[in-house]
């Protein structure tokens, strides 16, 4: 598997710390309100790299947090009357349910940054005692200038940094650019500490978790979208060089932005709540179903920005329905043949398939691969005399892509009836009973047989 790393702009071979086992850490939400298509894109995106390295015999550990502690949280607590935790519960349910209804596996690990504060604490004490942390007034802020090498992953020398920052004429911090460890507040929950009551900033969370979960500071791949590279992942680093002096990951993905289509000024813009052209997961997936969702996410490469648009959504089911047209005809036929469902795969296709996904997770070729296997299948299923043990190949072959992908068809499976009538039309058809023909068809297009 090779994967582009954000850290080396460089495609990089993933050679795991541990021989036959990955460590990957995903950045999740924060969890104040239902997850938009942008939150899903990543929920895709490392799900199917999960299950192409699994399906390669490596053992994944995947872990994704949850920032269950934020202004946002607190404020949506207020404004509904209820506790912060209610807020998060209802939502950490809503994102597990997004999980499931676009067939992504749950997490190993979901740790919450409430249930970790007694490590986020003593970190950021230990950043104070090293002289990489300072305190004013309660709150306690990172000194950037304690790692020499702050930027190298988004990539920007300081001096540059500083040209674009903003100053606070009153701001208390030593440089504009160093950030929020802890932050004294009376609003919300909150925690004592050696500083003050208060609670954590966001960029200390997910180092602590990292630590935390996996008992070590240097874990093979970190991800999010590409919108957390520059300041939050930089922040982790800085972090991290700090305290183990590693780069807290080996390699570094990012997933692209998602653009949605003006109808009215028929172009693409960022999707963006200050614009209001947010989609919600649950409302396309309801609308839609998870196979096209989950099919539009990876139709693009996960680099690149993907562009939603109402085309999109149609030219996505169309596809699916080919895909799935092939796969339920090829299980009639077989169980109409009482061929056994066969455990082979077709080397050359099964190659090809895993080669696009180990050349940095290109799943539009992935795909291509996809249509190739249904191609062949619908030309097998064409001959007047089925190879059985060939149509049994290619239609695993073609289940073992989906379930990478994560596409979830329901199989046909007949009944004694269902052979009954199938084998009636046929012979209607044969005797020109076109009538009777269509009769048999109805039903056995109902139950997705023809």
């Amino acid at each position: 598997m090779k994967l582009y790393n954000s850290l080396t702009q460089k495609i990089e071979t993933l050679e795991p710390i541990v021989p036959g086992e990955v460590s990957m850490y995903v950045c999740g939400p924060t969890v104040y309100n239902y997850p938009h298509v942008g939150n899903a894109r990543p929920i895709v995106v490392f799900d199917t790299l999960k299950k192409a390295l699994e399906i390669q015999g490596l053992k994944v550990k995947y872990v994704s947090n949850y920032t269950d502690v934020d202004d946002k949280i607190i404020h949506a607590a207020i404004e509904n009357n209820v506790s912060e935790k209610e807020i998060t519960d209802t939502y950490i349910k809503a994102y597990a349910q997004t999980r499931s209804d676009l067939h992504a596996d749950q997490p190993d690990v979901t740790p919450r940054v409430t249930e970790t504060m007694d490590q986020v604490i003593a970190f950021i004490q230990k950043l104070i005692d090293d002289g990489d942390a300072y305190q004013v007034d309660g709150d306690v802020y990172f000194r950037v200038s304690a790692d020499s090498k702050y930027g190298e992953l988004s990539h920007q020398k300081m001096q540059d940094l500083m040209v674009g920052a903003r100053i606070d004429e009153n701001d208390k911090k030593e440089n504009p650019l160093d950030f929020t460890l802890w932050k004294a507040t009376d609003e919300g929950i909150q925690w004592d500490t050696p500083w003050s009551k208060g609670r954590p900033g966001w960029h200390t969370e997910c180092v602590v978790m990292i630590q935390d979960v996996f008992k070590k500071p240097l874990i093979d791949i970190h991800g999010g979208g590409l919108d957390l590279k520059f300041p939050h992942h930089e922040n982790e680093i800085a972090q991290c060089e700090c305290i183990n002096h590693t780069h807290l990951a080996n390699i570094w993905v990012h997933n692209g932005m998602i653009n949605i289509k003006d109808d009215k000024a028929s172009k693409f813009e960022k999707m963006s709540k200050s614009i209001g052209n947010v989609q919600w997961a649950k409302d396309l997936i309801a609308e839609y179903g998870g196979n096209t969702i989950r099919w539009i996410l990876i139709s693009t490469h996960y680099r690149a920005p993907l562009n939603l648009s109402n085309e999109s959504f149609a030219s996505a089911q169309k596809e699916l329905g080919r895909i799935e047209t092939a796969y339920h005809q090829a299980q009639v036929k077989l169980q109409l043949e009482g061929a056994k469902t066969s455990d082979e795969v077709d080397t050359t296709l099964w190659q090809s398939f895993l080669n696009a996904l180990n050349d940095d997770l290109n799943t539009p070729n992935a795909i291509s691969t996809v249509f190739e296997a249904v191609k062949q299948l619908n030309q097998s299923l064409r001959t007047r005399q089925i190879d059985t043990a060939k149509v049994g190949s290619l239609l695993h072959t073609l289940e073992k892509m989906l379930y990478v992908l994560g596409i979830v068809f329901e199989p046909v499976v007949l009944t004694e009836e269902d052979k009954e009538t199938y084998q009636a039309w046929r012979e209607a058809v044969q005797a020109k009973q076109f009538d009777v023909a269509d009769t048999y068809r109805a039903k056995l297009q109902a139950k997705g047989i023809l």
